[in-house]
């Protein structure tokens, strides 16, 4: 799966983006932002958050409003 999620993701570069991780312990957590690499957004404060796709629960592209 892991290859595929990046050939997906590599489509995506340049696009906005929101991914759902699985946090340590037993819930989940929201990262937002421009993906960068198949590994790695920027979020509206400009930080580069990198992840895993091991830790991927769901994810979208995110559609601006018209």
């Amino acid at each position: 799966m892991s290859h595929d999620l990046t050939t997906q993701f590599e489509a995506l570069l340049g696009q906005r983006v929101t991914i759902r991780l699985h946090d340590e312990g037993s819930g989940f957590r929201d990262i937002v932002g421009v993906l960068e690499s198949a590994h790695s957004l920027r979020n509206r404060h400009g930080q580069l958050i990198e992840f895993s796709h091991s830790e991927i629960f769901i994810w979208r592209r995110v559609i601006a409003k018209a």
